[in-house]
């Protein structure tokens, strides 16, 4: 037994010839150290690599939303809502009804006009009477003006002949008969200027009369024109939809009293669109017509393809309220962001009709490579070849 100890710890306790004294056994490298460290190194130029691929050959931005058209609903005049025709998220087509109210005040207004027209009209008739009447003072005073011009001819010719009959050889008449006819001849051409005058007067009285009823036409014509306003602010109390879109924002209800102007709805169209805000320096290799993927935060499981469609003519810094001023002591140049418009394929904006609404976060990306072939311009003409 004690044989056989000693030949146990013998292994434990034996030193390879020539070694140190307190040197332990030799140990090689962990092979699990360096497969983990050549993995980790791959995976870093990996990733290195998509880095650079992606970073030449595509764009990406996740400041891009959903835009579309929103048309706020308002009514063009003053009154209380009697009746409201839709509901919130409502499909609602171009000219559809979508509230009314009290039409009694432009009614009375119209009933007003009308009986103002009604009483010019009788006044026009009136005028047309006493154009008639001026005619036939005219017509009297001219009959009138002849007989007076008959009777100075008659006493011209009495007058010249007691003249002849009157003289230094004969005196076949009296002085006093030869004055008579004298003062005859001279009254019947005072009375022609009279009826003259008459008639002038008739003629002018003709000339106010038509006149007068000028003016009152042009009284018929001015309140047939608020006439056809009032009916219009009538026909206003019927509130309708401008175009064909789903309802939002609906803040009108029943015995309201509204004001021109003020917002009832909004009715949003199902053609939205994309506006990616991308930095000034991704611009380089963005062009119109090139295909964009587009994901939708609320559509995760679906990947939208649009189109470039065109680019803003200033950066977003320029339409803010109060754009940065740089010519400031201390500028700090900050990256400019240009909005680009991205245009949906028609099957996806019918295909998610209702869900895709504008204000939706998404996240587009335009692959560079891609060829698009730019529309021909025609050259301009020259100005020999346009003659």
């Amino acid at each position: 037994m004690a044989d056989t100890q000693t030949t146990a710890q013998k292994p434990a306790s034996a030193v390879p010839p020539g070694a140190p004294a307190g040197a332990g056994p030799a140990k090689g490298p962990n092979k699990r150290v360096l497969v983990v460290v050549g993995l980790i190194a791959v995976a870093a130029l990996a990733a290195g690599g998509r880095m650079w691929y992606r970073s030449h050959n595509f764009v990406d931005t996740e400041n891009a939303y959903i835009a579309g058209h929103v048309h706020a609903v308002s009514s063009r005049i003053p009154g209380v809502v009697t009746k409201v025709l839709f509901d919130d998220n409502q499909l609602v087509q171009a000219g559809t009804v979508l509230a009314e109210l009290d039409p009694a005040d432009q009614g009375v207004r119209v009933e007003q006009i009308q009986a103002q027209i009604a009483s010019v009209q009788q006044q026009i008739v009136q005028a047309d009477a006493s154009i008639e009447q001026a005619k036939a003072q005219a017509s009297a005073a001219k009959a009138q003006v002849v007989q007076a011009q008959a009777n100075l001819v008659r006493a011209k010719q009495d007058a010249d002949r007691f003249g002849q009959l009157y003289n230094t050889q004969m005196k076949a008449v009296s002085k006093a008969e030869v004055d008579a006819a004298t003062a005859a001849r001279a009254s019947a051409g005072a009375d022609v200027t009279a009826r003259r005058d008459q008639v002038g007067a008739a003629e002018a009285q003709i000339a106010a009369a038509h006149s007068a009823r000028g003016v009152l036409e042009a009284q018929v014509k001015v309140l047939q024109a608020q006439l056809k306003d009032a009916r219009l602010q009538l026909g206003y109390n019927r509130i309708v939809a401008p175009v064909t879109g789903r309802i939002g924002k609906k803040s009108i209800e029943v015995g309201a009293r509204i004001q021109p102007g003020q917002q009832l709805a909004a009715i949003v169209q199902d053609d939205v669109w994309v506006t990616a805000n991308f930095k000034e320096t991704q611009l380089p290799g963005i062009v119109v017509g090139q295909e964009v993927k587009v994901e939708v935060d609320a559509l995760p499981k679906h990947e939208l393809i649009g189109r470039v469609d065109s680019f803003s003519p200033a950066s977003g810094n320029q339409f803010a309220l109060l754009p940065a001023d740089n010519a400031t002591g201390n500028f700090t140049k900050i990256v400019q962001r240009v909005p680009v418009k991205i245009t949906l394929k028609p099957e996806d904006l019918k295909q998610f009709s209702g869900r895709l609404a504008p204000g939706m976060s998404t996240v587009v990306e335009i692959d560079l490579r891609q060829k698009v072939q730019q529309p021909a311009q025609q050259p301009a003409r020259t100005a020999t070849a346009a003659n």
